[in-house]
């Protein structure tokens, strides 16, 4: 063994104690006839002492080490005379008496230190050094220990792991699949799971009534903070339940992770939304219940007053109310409006109301109305002297208030009323079971074409379709969506008329569906599932802003990994292989 102990273990009572340690060297300092160097492995880090009227050539050879050299320093344990608090291992180090230098170290482009001097393109490019920082290194310590907690717990519950298929069958229907070619059968493609859905329906129809797996999924798709092109899933499916049946053992699921890993005791009983109201109240599926500022209808008291033509000819008028902030300058107020006219958000303006706290009222649009509408808007509003007012029009309800929703969540932003230490969790119930493309110009699956209708609503599948709502739910925390899942379609005529309703002819659904037709003819139970993106959880748990840093090797921004340089060329023997010409078009 090249070590006897960690750098992160030692303390005070293992003083007088011989031991050899192996790490990389995090900082140096020459001090008089002492040089002190900071060694560093994945457990911690612990002070080395060479002393040059004690050994002059080991001191030597000890000022001569760079940055990241990986050395083994076998010395005595000794109280330190100047203890660091903040250090585990601050009140000792070691007195070295001999040192091996077991590899050295070209200068790092960055400190490998908690507060780096290095952005975020050059750690992805030295990502194996990014992950020596401590900071980085717990990310996947925390992401380690809720997997073993997440598959004790199913365990428990009598859930039996399965792996699935990683290279499957296209069934292009939702996001776009990455596909992989076939060298034993030329023209035809593999494509890489999205989720494991159809699979894991698959087992249930073979018996297997409660399946889990850590599964690696794939979307082509654009990046944002909380997205990769391949991510993780916490997957699930069971048998012979009811929606409430998932949503209560996942709450316990999640109950007890947040106990293990935060300390933190979420309520006995989640809240459950719908999501006409979360959009009614928040303008998302996925509202951040961490702070109020809900949304205020005002119609009734902006609209049709035939003096201010914007409200006049909108079709939605809403408004939030944020406390205390009456006192906006005209520069916070011409930031806020520039921010909601930015494209990412669309609106056309924003009017303001403030109600200060001598009891006047000041508004971008105070010459239209009387102080008698000022009165029954700070009512409606529930507004107190302080308080500001941000209002928000349009012709399309539903836009609107997205557009209100980014305003709410930016206020709350610049509010600190983001906690990432508070924790507010919530089931969002009742989705569409549709929704409208204008791309595609037909109807689409919410979630996906194997979810089950709502009992009351399928005979609107012939009528109404667009009305019918599904046996779906999504968990929430933060303003993320986190997980999500549904009850499913068991039943063979209902699952046809399904994808009739998405415009798939017999042929196509079976051929890409005809391995789940044929199964659901023999005798397939009653099932539902859910997945929880593990890198989503982690990251909320770590308090991070981008999965990017609770996962090992994540791409950039335009899904590269730039470390590996990939996606790259291929040989053109690897492509002739393949029967693949690439053509792109060039001149």
């Amino acid at each position: 063994m090249y070590r006897t102990n960690t750098c992160g273990e030692l303390r005070i009572e293992n003083a007088g104690e011989k031991v050899t340690l192996a790490g990389w060297v995090q900082r140096t300092r020459k001090m008089g006839g002492m040089t002190f160097v900071d060694l560093r492995d994945r457990y911690g880090l612990t002070q080395l002492v060479f002393d040059e009227a004690k050994d002059a050539d080991l001191c030597d050879k000890a000022n001569k080490l760079g940055r990241e050299y990986c050395i083994q320093v076998t010395g005595i344990v000794s109280e330190r005379q100047s203890k660091n608090p903040k250090m585990p291992t601050g009140d000792i180090e070691i007195l070295a008496e001999q040192m091996n230098i077991l590899s050295t170290s070209l200068t790092p482009p960055f400190k490998v230190e908690d507060d780096t001097d290095g952005g975020d393109d050059l750690r992805m490019k030295y990502r194996y050094l990014d992950l020596r920082r401590p900071v980085v290194r717990r990310n996947l310590e925390l992401r380690h220990k809720m997997t073993i907690l997440i598959r004790n717990f199913l365990d428990s519950r009598e859930f039996i792991e399965v792996e699935t298929p990683i290279l499957i069958g296209s069934t292009p229907e939702g996001a776009r699949d990455f596909i992989v070619p076939s060298r034993m059968n030329p023209g035809q493609f593999y494509a890489l799971p999205q989720s494991p859905q159809t699979l894991k329906q698959l087992l249930m129809v073979s018996g297997f009534d409660r399946y889990f797996q850590i599964a690696k999924c794939f979307r082509d798709e654009d990046l944002r903070a909380d997205r990769q092109p391949e991510f993780t899933q916490i997957d699930c499916e069971m048998s012979f339940v009811h929606q409430d049946d998932v949503i209560d053992l996942f709450e316990e699921m999640v109950r007890h992770l947040f106990k293990e890993i935060r300390g933190v005791d979420l309520p006995a009983k989640l809240q459950q939304m719908t999501w006409h109201e979360a959009m009614r109240r928040f303008g998302s599926d996925k509202p951040d219940l961490r702070f109020g500022m809900e949304f205020v209808e005002l119609m009734d008291v902006l609209k049709g007053t035939g003096t201010f033509s914007v409200f006049d000819q909108a079709e939605y008028i809403g408004g939030i109310c944020v406390p205390g902030c009456a006192d906006y300058s005209r520069k916070q107020l011409d930031q806020l409006t520039d921010f909601v006219k930015r494209p990412q958000v669309g609106a056309k303006g924003l009017v303001y109301v403030k109600f200060n706290q001598d009891g006047t009222v000041k508004s971008s649009i105070d010459k239209f109305y009387t102080p008698e509408v000022w009165a029954q808007l700070k009512e409606k509003m529930g507004a107190n002297d302080g308080d500001l007012v941000l209002i928000l029009s349009g012709d399309n309800a539903n836009k609107t208030r997205t557009q209100l929703c980014t305003l709410r969540l930016e206020m709350g932003d610049r509010l600190g009323l983001r906690d990432k230490n508070k924790f507010e969790c919530l089931w969002i119930v009742d989705f569409p079971l549709f929704e409208w493309s204008d791309e595609e110009q037909r109807l689409m699956a919410v979630h996906h074409p194997f979810t089950m209708p709502n009992p009351d609503d399928i005979p609107l599948l012939d009528t109404a379709p667009e009305k019918v709502r599904a046996v779906a739910y999504d968990f929430v925390c933060n303003g993320i969506e986190v997980g999500g899942g549904s009850l499913r379609i068991h039943d063979g005529e209902l699952q046809a008329k399904m994808f009739k309703i998405l415009g798939f002819t017999p042929e196509k659904a079976m051929a890409q569906f005809g391995f789940l037709i044929n199964a659901f003819k023999y005798g397939a139970p009653p099932h539902a599932g859910l997945a929880f993106g593990l890198d989503r959880f982690v990251s909320i748990m770590a308090g991070l802003d981008s999965i990017r840093d609770c996962i090992a090797f994540p791409k950039n921004n335009s899904g590269r990994d730039v470390m590996l340089d990939a996606p790259s060329a291929v040989d053109a023997k690897q492509l002739e292989e393949l029967q693949i010409s690439v053509d792109l078009g060039q001149e």
